[in-house]
């Protein structure tokens, strides 16, 4: 009867351990997408700093469909989204287009909509739309993420740990 006994007291202690790990791993993961969400957000703000404008005009809409998934079922069912094509003229420079980067379905923009566009001088083929999706969605989604799943993995530790008090 002994011999059980210490069997169910190491199950008892690794269970207790690999709990210990997962809510480790759940928050390193959250911080990790915090911290991830926080540098595109410095990102967005430096690339903000340094930017110059100029008046864009949407020329077109590009609408694609993104098939990086593996699941049929999920290309099957995937909407595309329309990317805006925006043409503009950098000072001093010639008449560029470049397409967003964010897509959306129904569009965002119609094509012959006045835009602001930012750009480096250094690199105005890299321009973005003036908007809030160009700018924070990636910020904010990740951010989101991370703060959502660090805090739950906080909270499941700060609980666990007052139960065993």
């Amino acid at each position: 009867m002994a011999g059980e006994r210490d069997v169910v007291v190491r199950f008892q202690v690794r269970g207790r351990s690999a709990r210990r790990w997962v809510i480790f791993a759940v928050i390193t993961f959250g911080s990790l997408f915090m911290v991830i969400g926080l540098i595109l957000a410095g990102v967005s703000v430096s690339y903000l700093t340094d930017a110059k404008r100029a008046d864009g005009t949407v020329v077109a809409l590009d609408w694609r469909t993104d098939h990086s998934s593996s699941s049929r079922r999920t290309r099957a069912h995937d909407e595309p989204a329309a990317y805006p094509v925006v043409e503009f003229t950098p000072a001093g420079g010639t008449s560029l287009q470049f397409r967003d980067s964010t897509g959306s379905n129904p569009p965002s923009y119609e094509v012959g909509e006045q835009v602001e566009v930012l750009y480096r001088a250094d690199s105005p083929e890299d321009a973005k739309i003036n908007g809030f999706a160009s700018l924070w969605l990636a910020p904010i989604i990740f951010g989101g993420i991370g703060l959502l799943v660090a805090g739950i993995g906080t909270t499941v530790a700060l609980v666990t740990r007052r139960r065993r008090s």
